[in-house]
């Protein structure tokens, strides 16, 4: 690591997949609170970054897969938000792929004299499995090579009920069906986006708090039938949840079996929501969430024309 000069609190925070999910939340809510963000983007004219740009982010052209980019990308930032990098294919998780292009991001960082990083994960169960095994090695080489290191590890977003063209996973189809691998009548956590941008904002407001803490994140953990109810009687849809058939979730892929198999055998997420209720007690609830965006943007995607 070298012994650069640490930026200071009006250096920005460099943020990765900020046309993304997480990235764009933690983006949004950084400007907001007046931090100044510089978005790495893989290109500069996408909707979403111009968008980034017009609410006052700095955009900066990077690319995990060319790591000679990251270095303009992270000089003279304070720190760093991390989405992994993930690499999905046909024939499943490319863990070695994914793992080069976290350590790419961390070496880079380590080079440039950052010393805080947020990366968020993914929320581990009582076990391990293919899916998390990239992402478990990226944490563990960021502990190794920053100095204030902090993982958050997200359960499902609730945004995966906005889903499209996942192909018998996730969603609403238009009839008011949701389906996935959970048991009808077992709790299923899940967190909304923008909880996870609070947490890294908490974070980058206090390195010190955070540093070298895993943060298992959720916000609530409805059962599927008690989520579909409430999104029923928040958009005024009927709505009614089905379970995939072993047969279906085979036809979706091994690892998404398996991914079925280890849930019914009780490896499920554990994350302990009324302690992070201390950290931040604004949290939302599924129905928080639905009443604030979730159910206009629910009753929008099903009945549009």
């Amino acid at each position: 690591m070298t012994t650069a000069a640490p930026a200071g609190i009006d250096a920005p925070i460099l943020v990765t997949g900020a046309t993304g999910k997480q990235g764009g939340a933690t983006a949004r809510l950084l400007l907001a609170r007046g931090r100044r963000v510089r978005a790495l983007v893989r290109d500069l004219t996408a909707p979403a970054a111009v968008a980034l740009a017009t609410a006052g982010a700095q955009l900066v052209r990077g690319d995990f897969d060319d790591p000679a980019s990251l270095p303009p990308a992270l000089d003279g930032a304070a720190a760093v938000f991390g989405v992994p990098p993930v690499a999905y294919g046909p024939a499943g998780s490319g863990t070695e792929l994914e793992v080069a292009r976290g350590r790419a991001l961390i070496d880079a960082a380590a080079r440039a004299g950052i010393e805080q990083v947020v990366f968020s994960t993914v929320a581990s169960a009582s076990d391990t499995s293919p899916m998390t095994e990239g992402k478990a090695l990226i944490e563990e080489y960021l502990r190794d090579h920053i100095a204030l290191p902090t993982v958050l590890r997200p359960v499902r977003f609730m945004t995966n009920y906005l889903a499209t063209g996942v192909a018998g996973l996730d969603g609403i189809s238009r009839d008011g069906v949701h389906r996935h691998l959970f048991a009808p009548h077992r709790p299923m956590q899940v967190i909304a986006l923008e909880d996870i941008a609070e947490f890294a904002a908490l974070a980058f407001a206090d390195p010190a708090r955070f540093a070298g803490r895993t943060l298992e994140l959720a916000g609530d953990e409805p059962t599927p039938v008690q989520a579909a109810a409430a999104i029923a009687a928040a958009t005024g849809i009927p709505i009614r949840y089905e379970q995939l058939t072993d047969d279906e979730t085979a036809r979706l892929g091994p690892e998404i079996a398996e991914v079925k198999k280890r849930w019914q055998a009780g490896h499920r997420w554990q994350a302990d929501i009324e302690a992070l209720r201390v950290i931040h007690p604004g949290m939302r609830t599924l129905a928080d969430w639905l009443a604030e965006s979730g159910a206009a943007a629910i009753r929008a995607l099903l009945t549009a024309a």
